[in-house]
């Protein structure tokens, strides 16, 4: 769901980080991942008409029928789990599901391929990734050239964390390429091996004139694994503040202005994607936060079918 550019070859460039002395652990709502929202979609009955299940971070509850969702229950989460209706024809995607851990929930991220044929209609086949990402989506999705621009990145944040934390586990594919299918071309191959991702970026947002969202990047933690890993429970990634080009910790491919490509909708309801225009001065407060989870890294489209990425107990330390 995301562009984050071509890059070659994993590693993780973000250490964890052990928090010392005092500190406080602010859960993200629902960020146990203990409750989630079942969707029954009914597929449309030329490509089978099965019902398929979409899954949502939310107050438990049973939704029957192909109504579009909208976050419930003050839910900041959204994920890649989406209905589409394309030349009528309703088709789902799911690739976050709640998995039972403990006592509770975690969520499962995968990356696998999606397809849906009619003769003489339509004949995509596409490689979707699992993400799960604070904000919102807009249903029906229409067409996959319309998805990014379905996303609503981001939510409304003003303070400044010291680290994101949560518990997690990763599976790889193994499979030393990636490979890009997007449903309008033929299969290809994208050199290097398939990460997942986390995203954590806090932006000073403003609105000119034209509606165009402006940015100015005031913190940043990203993350990315490349080897399978059982479950690291209380994993803690520094944020780090302002102008972080010339810090150590510093990877351009995945840290630089713009990056992720991330899309919004402005105060008028228009999806505008967001243009980050340079650092934030130390000590000023955001306006929102990004913080995104995913299964596979290089992009919409791109990936390795096989890739899990399980996240449970998300907070901010501050």
């Amino acid at each position: 769901m995301k562009k984050i550019g071509l890059l070659f070859g994993c590693a993780l460039f973000m250490l964890p980080l052990n928090m010392k002395g005092q500190e406080k652990v602010v859960p993200l709502k629902y960020g146990n991942m203990d409750q989630w929202v079942t969707r029954k979609i009914h597929e449309s009955g030329v490509i089978g008409g099965k019902t398929k299940l979409l899954y949502e971070v939310a107050p438990t509850k049973v939704i029957d029928g192909n109504e579009p969702y909208v976050n419930l229950g003050g839910s900041p989460w959204a994920n890649s789990n989406v209905m589409a209706k394309v030349m009528g024809i309703v088709k789902t995607n799911t690739s976050v599901y709640p998995e039972k851990r403990g006592n509770g929930y975690c969520a499962r991220l995968e990356t696998h391929i999606e397809s849906v044929k009619v003769l003489g209609l339509v004949n995509i086949t596409v490689l979707a990734s699992g993400s799960l990402f604070l904000g919102d989506m807009k249903e029906p999705i229409t067409g996959t050239k319309e998805g990014e621009m379905a996303l609503n990145s981001g939510v409304a944040f003003t303070t400044r964390p010291k680290a994101v934390r949560y518990d997690y586990k990763v599976r790889m594919s193994g499979q030393p390429n990636r490979i890009r299918q997007t449903g309008f071309s033929r299969k290809s191959v994208v050199p290097g091996q398939d990460c997942a991702i986390m995203t954590c970026l806090l932006q000073k947002r403003t609105e000119d004139a034209e509606g165009n969202i402006i940015a100015k990047r005031v913190g940043t933690a990203v993350v990315r694994y490349s080897r399978t890993e059982d479950w690291k429970n209380g994993a803690t990634y520094e944020i780090m503040y302002g102008d972080i080009t010339k810090d150590a910790g510093y990877q351009a491919e995945l840290m630089k202005l713009g990056v992720g490509g991330y899309y919004a909708r402005n105060s008028k309801g228009e999806s505008k994607q967001i243009k980050e225009v340079g650092w934030a001065e130390e000590g000023e407060a955001p306006t929102h936060l990004v913080l995104q989870f995913t299964s596979s890294l290089g992009g919409a489209f791109v990936g390795s079918p096989g890739n899990k990425f399980w996240v449970d107990n998300v907070s901010l330390v501050y």
